[in-house]
């Protein structure tokens, strides 16, 4: 999980020119609540599956190279005379919780039972500064000011340009609250500093947290269990602030997950990627929370299969759990539509795991994500309809009646599709598959199981396997594509099928080629054959939607009719588009082999 807001701030000793020295750059791995560093330096021993993750430069150090190691015997890193030891990663978990319940997640069996002591108290009471413009904050940029007994320290928080999972933290000590934008200069980019220093800092929230820690040890690990509560207040709006926190401090990474699943049997826990800045700012500006698209993966030619699962998995995961506070809150369409997106590319990663063989969990994975799926889908096909398909037709056919009781009608229909959904998410089955997955994904789950003479595939380069499963799901959308320009709306439905599945791989697996030109070329016109045979398939959930509303309501039959009418004339005009679409599409040249398009 990302940091606490709350994590009591450390001292920061300054440098030779009174700026503080940054502390050593935490990789926080936010998808499967990893954020584990080890030390390690070009050219140490490494195990067969150690990752090489990041080289980060700070403003006043030199590059340092932090490297996740993990093998699949759990065999450790041989230790290295002479080396500069790194502070030691963390591994975050963040679960949301109701405040009335708070007291009893304290005292679960899991806590009461294993619990060193009855742990230590804190009140931490946050102040957030930015431009008037939010100019930080629209840089991935945080500035804090926390006081904790009579101690006052400036935090700078930044989010890596190119990982959204990974962030820098700066602290300084302060005499006060007011911040000392001295002190944050070194740690913002260049081209900022001048804007920053032209526009005065106002405080857009606080943040009034009481912290109660304890230190959990079981057989397998030790855990620091954080109990959030509190509130956020911006002007005269305020939020709830209700979470726990669990952190490895030793031991094996499934003690937190172990800790999680436990405290999920005891009451409703919800896992979040959602910091409190990003709280605390929505609620300054009155905004729902965000639903982004996921950011673009990147993947380098030379990595393992293991490694290229791993990272496909972080993404999907991360995108899933990012887009799930916009979908509970429900007041921007997009949270649903993103989250249904994230699901979909979540089992399409699967999928292709399974072309290597059975393992481990998978089909459990694939059916929990099927059913999460499912309970969201009315919900998003409402929104739709009642956003863009009835709005544009009732514009155009404005002399036609009924589209207002047909209105009302579907507005019923996405209000019960909404509960539906937020039952979904708010269900137990929901928070376990969760936590579940993340602990699959990071303790890399798919190799339990596989029998020791084939874990060797898992150490093979990535781009071999690319190639296999690219070729053939291209061959398998040609074939189906096959006298194309007579197929049938079913043989169609049979090609977006195959082609939306080519799209998610190609998703995955073409940053592998991130340097070849026919690459960017092949998605390109890949997206646009999908977007259009999609097109007609909105065409279809739009009639299924109808089918039975005109009888139901009597004054919208003839909106309903004029819907199915103005759908039937539009699909006959994009038949020529999509032929051209499909057209440019085959002839586009493959990335991944010469003769891939042959077969």
């Amino acid at each position: 999980m990302l940091k606490s807001d709350t994590t009591p701030a450390r001292k920061t000793p300054s440098g030779l020119d009174g700026n503080p020295v940054p502390k050593a750059r935490k990789i926080e791995y936010t998808a499967g609540f990893l954020a584990e560093a080890r030390s390690a330096e070009a050219g140490a021993q490494t195990t067969l599956f150690d990752e090489a993750l990041t080289h980060e430069t700070s403003t006043q150090e030199s590059a340092v190279q932090e490297t996740i190691s993990e093998s699949a015997t759990s065999a450790p890193v041989p230790s290295q005379p002479n080396r500069a030891a790194l502070p030691a990663g963390e591994i975050e978990l963040k679960l949301l919780v109701d405040a009335d319940r708070m007291a009893h997640f304290n005292a679960a069996p899991i806590i009461a039972s294993n619990a060193r002591n009855k742990g230590t108290r804190k009140h931490l009471n946050s102040v957030y500064y930015d431009t008037p413009d939010r100019m930080l904050r629209r840089n991935g940029l945080s500035l804090r000011v926390r006081q904790s007994g009579a101690r006052f320290v400036q935090t700078v928080k930044t989010d890596a340009a190119d990982d959204p999972l990974r962030r820098g933290e700066w602290e300084a000590s302060v005499p006060s609250l007011a911040p000392d934008l001295a002190l944050a200069m070194p740690f913002i980019p260049v081209k900022l500093r001048d804007n920053l220093q032209a526009q005065p800092l106002e405080a857009v929230f606080t943040a009034d947290i009481h912290r109660h820690t304890r230190m959990i040890d079981l057989p397998s690990g030790t855990v620091e269990v954080a109990f959030d509560h509190g509130s956020l207040k911006a002007g005269d709006r305020s939020m709830p602030v209700s979470e726990i926190e669990l952190e490895l401090k030793g031991g094996s990474a499934s003690t937190i997950y172990e800790i999680a699943l436990r405290l999920a049997e005891h009451g409703a826990v919800k896992p979040s990627i959602r910091s409190k800045s990003a709280r605390g700012f929505d609620l300054a500006a009155g905004t729902p929370p965000s639903a982004r698209r996921p950011r673009k993966l990147r993947l380098d030619p030379s990595v393992t299969l293991d490694e290229a699962f791993a990272t496909i998995l972080r993404s999907c995961f991360h995108h899933l759990l990012q887009s799930l506070p916009a979908a509970e809150d429900g007041r921007n369409p997009e949270g649903i539509h993103q989250l249904r997106v994230s699901l979909r590319r979540l089992r399409s990663a699967l999928d292709l795991m399974g072309s290597v063989g059975a393992l481990s969990n998978l089909d459990a994975l694939r059916s929990e994500a099927r059913w999460l799926a499912q309970d969201l889908s009315a919900a998003r096909d409402w929104d739709v309809f009642q956003l863009e398909t009835l709005p544009t037709i009732a514009k155009a056919c404005a002399s036609v009646a009924g589209f207002d009781a047909l209105g009302q009608v579907a507005a019923k229909r996405q209000s019960a599709a909404y509960r539906k959904a937020h039952l979904a998410l708010d269900d137990r089955r929901c928070a376990v598959f969760l936590i579940g997955l993340g602990d699959w994904i990071e303790t890399r789950g798919w190799r339990n199981g596989v029998a020791a003479e084939d874990l060797g595939q898992f150490a093979e380069p990535a781009v071999n396997f690319a190639e296999r499963v690219l070729a053939g799901q291209y061959a398998k959308v040609l074939k189906r594509g096959r006298r194309f320009k007579s197929l049938p709306a079913e043989q169609l439905h049979r090609v977006r099928l195959a082609t939306k599945r080519l799209r998610y791989l190609a998703e995955f697996l073409l940053p592998l080629y991130e340097d070849c030109r026919s690459a960017r070329r092949f998605s390109r016109r890949l997206a646009a054959l999908q977007e259009e045979l999609g097109a007609f398939n909105d065409m279809a959930v739009t009639a299924s939607l109808l089918d039975g509303l005109g009888a139901e309501t009597p004054d919208s039959a003839t909106a309903v009719a004029a819907i199915a009418g103005w759908q039937a004339r539009a699909s006959v005009g994009v038949q020529p588009s999509l032929r051209s679409t499909w057209r440019e599409f085959t002839a586009t040249r493959v990335p991944w082999s010469r003769y891939a398009g042959q077969d």
